[in-house]
């Protein structure tokens, strides 16, 4: 018997196949998923349903689809996908969606996000909860019905081409020199995606020179990893952009709603130096608009949105709680330490293209190297995402806590200590793993060295 509890986490269902779940499970949920949208008065007759590269994701799409249509609605299948391409046929259809992906997760693992339309989350708290009771009691009760049974329709579109003109034209790239850009898809969807939104014969031509790597299909991940923000997978791009003498980096996840940047050396530009270049440039079109940032970005990326003239608010990490803060302040732009970018003109969803179209066009319009442009957006010295796995987590928090008296403490999103001298760090269990993952900032490489290696002592003990 499935326990749903192990898969449906914080924002999205994630697990393995087939020992944690399989398609009858998949039919529950799209049937449970069904059952939510019939009783809140979601407009529309239909689900789009996508999916990206993995073995598994073909059949348990469908198996969602058949619970979909068993319980009245239609489905519109677009087949392979990025997940804010699906997003995007969510948002332009204005009809709720199941994306299939375990985004940077291993090859055994999958997972589904799912929104409602116009691309608005579901999380626990906006309606997972209860398409996870309404599945578990289907499955407790035998009675899902069989994969296919349906009296409604199935309906395949290919929206690729839609949704790269309908980036292309938010952020004009006609006047940028010409920039050699190498892309590591990592053998995600990326591969899929970017061929068409910067290479297209259909849109206006580009001065840009791609340089693929791994743009392959293949759900094993036989090259690495499809999770840029271990920097393990980002050696592969860094050493092809100095052998290219490229211009920039661009290296997307496995479901491609990241992207991390490399500038011209091989060095990684940090997420929320990205996130501050957008939202400059966003701010510039829409001046004195609000500007999300996750918890954990850097101390620069609200004194940059204050700079050009934005209004800073910060959220709790985790997609579906920056959408929702976006949505009930209509910001024009969010950004995360773990590069999800999202986009009040993207129905306030996350979109890693389109942040990679901002860089290249911010980039492409002044002559200066990516390393300079970037170095406009750091200020502090970050560790990165640190992780440990620790038995009594909370006990090892309540320690940490302990130990700094004279910090000031936010519990909004696990536990944030800031000092006086600027510096502060990040310490909160994982929505997805059983982990402590921990960030560290501070003035100085000297300081934020000495602050980690104490914090890790005491969690880690």
């Amino acid at each position: 018997m499935s326990d749903l509890s192990q898969i449906v986490k914080a924002y999205d269902v994630r697990g393995t196949v087939p020992d944690q779940w399989d398609e009858r499970v998949a039919e529950a949920l799209g049937a449970a998923f069904t059952q939510l949208l019939n009783t809140s008065d979601e407009p529309g007759d239909a689900v789009v349903v996508g999916y990206d590269m993995r073995a598994s994701s073909p059949g348990l799409a469908a198996a969602f689809a058949a619970g979909v249509r068993a319980e009245g609605r239609s489905v519109i299948e677009i087949g392979l996908a990025s997940t804010d391409l699906l997003y995007f046929a969510s948002g332009s259809l204005d009809l709720p969606g199941a994306m299939f992906t375990a985004s940077h997760n291993p090859a055994q693992y999958n997972g589904i996000k799912m929104c409602r339309s116009g691309a608005r989350p579901i999380g626990q708290d906006s309606g997972l909860a209860q398409i996870r009771e309404r599945a578990q009691a289907l499955l407790d009760s035998g009675s899902s019905r069989p994969v296919g049974e349906s009296t409604r329709p199935a309906e395949r579109r290919d929206l690729l081409p839609d949704y790269a003109a309908y980036l292309r034209k938010l952020v004009d790239l006609s006047g940028i020199r010409p920039l050699k850009v190498v892309v590591d898809a990592g053998n995600g969807m990326g591969g899929f995606t970017v061929p068409t939104v910067l290479g297209d014969a259909a849109l206006p031509a580009l001065p840009l020179e791609i340089v693929p790597l791994y743009f392959e299909l293949d759900g094993t991940f036989p090259n690495h990893e499809a999770n840029p923000l271990d920097p393990a997978n980002l050696v592969d791009l860094q050493r092809a952009v100095v052998e290219h003498r490229a211009d920039i980096g661009l290296a997307f996840d496995g479901d491609a709603d990241r992207c991390f940047v490399v500038d011209e050396r091989g060095e990684p530009v940090s997420p929320s130096a990205i996130t501050a270049l957008v939202a400059a440039r966003e701010l510039a079109k829409h001046p004195g608009s609000t500007v999300i940032h996750g918890l954990i970005t850097s101390s620069a990326v609200a004194e940059i949105i204050r700079e050009h003239g934005g209004e800073p608010v910060v959220a709790r990490v985790g997609h579906s709680f920056i959408k929702a803060e976006m949505a009930r302040t209509n910001a024009v732009f969010g950004g995360e330490h773990s590069a999800h970018y999202y986009f009040r003109d993207f129905w306030f969803a996350d979109t890693g293209m389109l942040a990679a179209i901002h860089t290249l066009a911010a980039l492409g319009e002044q002559p200066l190297p990516l390393s300079v442009l970037a170095g406009e957006y750091e200020r502090y010295i970050a560790s990165g995402e640190i992780n440990s796995t620790v038995a009594d987590q909370a006990a090892a928090v309540a320690e940490v806590r302990a130990a700094y008296p004279e910090a000031t403490a936010d519990e909004m999103d696990g536990l944030t200590l800031r000092f006086s001298d600027g510096a502060w760090f990040n310490l909160r269990a994982s929505n997805t793993e059983p982990l402590l993952r921990l960030n560290v900032e501070a003035p100085t490489r000297e300081r934020m060295v000495s602050l980690r290696d104490d914090v890790l002592d005491r969690v880690r003990r």
